[in-house]
């Protein structure tokens, strides 16, 4: 007797914000769809990515804010920070918004199942309680999962950014591995809200593929906030003894701390999905190998998001997902710009991003002509701050356009997003300075900007 599937239009394994925006945007155009995921609605950028990272960020950012209080007439008084009231709350906040991905789903009309599935061949998914269900199409996108980095003696006494999220109380002190922005990022975190913090970074410096001006500026701003910079270097050995963890270093330091955590990247989540039996290609980081229309090398096989390891961003993911339903359900193909990208990390100062970095800049553009400045903000100079806020303009001196703008300092992801605005419209330094400067305000730096250096 043959076994009765179900059959869909669509089937998408993963619902994170590539694969539900895709899920919802295909049921929209009519198609039958169905979506499976075997942990959290919402994927890593919900539940272990970047909201809750930004909520502890705005905590740990008002530790600053007490301390410049004084300064405009404000007496805070005594202050303490309590982690278990902070992880609570993000906890609660967390479970809401992972409602709200299942309620959407589920008002779209789309088929929820709560559980793991795995690829049997080219059009059908078989979910972990033995259903077996036929598919037109299959949409990959599970996202990626923490990389621990090489072995070395005592790895598993560290923890991941996963369970840095879930830790029962703040570390009194913290020993960070890793130089990208999700390493920075906790840093910044961790710093801000008390914990004596050390950052080891393998690179001679932070943030690699960032403009290496604002990177080094950041640096700076950290080692002179308190934060312990072990550029050079990487983790030998974690053993557990009277002082807590104790860390070698290849420079032949050790450092004495009460947590490790490993930010060495993430790694495409391809295992067990059964993409062999489908001749489902990968490449050999893991990551699913898709061409500009996210099909893979099995023609009915799709994947969007960090899974194919294009650019792993939470926003790439969701424009990845719209353009895959629009064109193959609803007939409207929509090409993707990964060119211009407006890129934040949220570190204190805050760094924000969208073009090239003057480096490749340079290589692009023979006439490439670079307007920059550095200076205190109002409020930190009022409050005898150190920190400094860099703006840099990149501009093709032969055409005029601006081709990158780089902002380190407060508010620099609010900016970067509407700079985005300008440079996907092509918008040349004339333009910039053509458009009025808001004042008082850090960002009329960016339209007031004359003298190339």
């Amino acid at each position: 007797m043959v076994e009765a599937m179900d059959e869909v239009d669509l089937f998408v394994i993963g619902a994170g914000s590539g694969g539900v925006r895709a899920a919802r945007i295909a049921a929209g155009y009519g198609a039958k769809v169905a979506i499976a995921e075997e942990a959290n609605f919402g994927g890593t950028c919900v539940n272990r990515g970047c909201v809750p990272k930004k909520l502890l960020v705005y905590a740990s950012r008002y530790r600053g804010d007490f301390d410049e209080a004084a300064a405009f007439g404000w007496r805070v008084g005594e202050t303490a920070f309590d982690w278990a009231t902070l992880i609570a709350n993000k906890d609660r906040e967390i479970a809401r918004l992972e409602s709200v991905y299942r309620r959407n789903l589920d008002k779209a009309g789309v088929a929820i199942h709560a559980q793991r599935a795995v690829i049997e061949d080219a059009n059908t998914v078989r979910l972990a309680d033995g259903k077996r269900i036929r598919a037109g199409k299959i949409l990959i996108a599970t996202g990626g999962r923490p990389y621990r980095g090489p072995a070395f003696e005592g790895q598993e006494l560290a923890i991941t950014s996963d369970e840095a999220f879930h830790l029962t109380e703040l570390p009194r002190r913290i020993l960070i591995v890793g130089g990208g922005y999700i390493a920075v990022e906790f840093a910044g975190i961790f710093a801000g809200l008390g914990s004596e913090t050390t950052l080891v970074h393998r690179g001679e410096r932070l943030l690699r593929g960032f403009d290496t001006e604002l990177a080094d500026e950041l640096a700076s701003s950290y080692g002179r906030n308190g934060i312990g910079l072990r550029l050079g270097a990487t983790v030998k050995r974690i053993v557990r003894d009277a002082y807590g963890l104790t860390v070698s270093l290849s420079d032949g330091s050790v450092a004495h701390t009460d947590v490790v955590m490993l930010c060495t990247g993430r790694r495409p989540y391809t295992g067990g999905l059964g993409l062999d039996s489908a001749g489902v290609a990968l490449a050999p980081s893991g990551a699913i190998i898709v061409d500009s229309q996210s099909r893979t090398s099995t023609p009915s096989v799709f994947a969007v998001g960090d899974v194919t390891d294009r650019v792993n961003l939470t926003p790439v993911a969701i424009r990845e997902g719209h353009a895959f339903a629009d064109r193959e359900f609803g007939g409207t193909p929509q090409p993707i710009d990964y060119d211009l990208i407006p890129t934040a990390v949220f570190s204190t100062p805050e760094l924000g991003t969208v073009g090239l970095p003057e480096a490749a800049a340079r290589e692009r553009y023979p006439q490439l002509k670079v307007f920059r400045t550095g200076f205190r903000t109002m409020r930190s100079a009022f409050a005898e701050g150190e920190d400094r806020m860099l703006m840099k303009l990149l501009v093709d001196g032969a055409t005029d356009r601006v081709v990158g703008v780089h902002v380190l300092g407060d508010a620099a992801a609010e900016m970067i997003q509407l700079a985005g605005v300008a440079l996907t419209a092509g918008a040349t330094k004339a333009q910039f300075d053509m458009t009025m400067a808001l004042h008082p305000s850090a960002a009329e730096e960016l339209v007031t900007l004359r003298q190339a250096s």
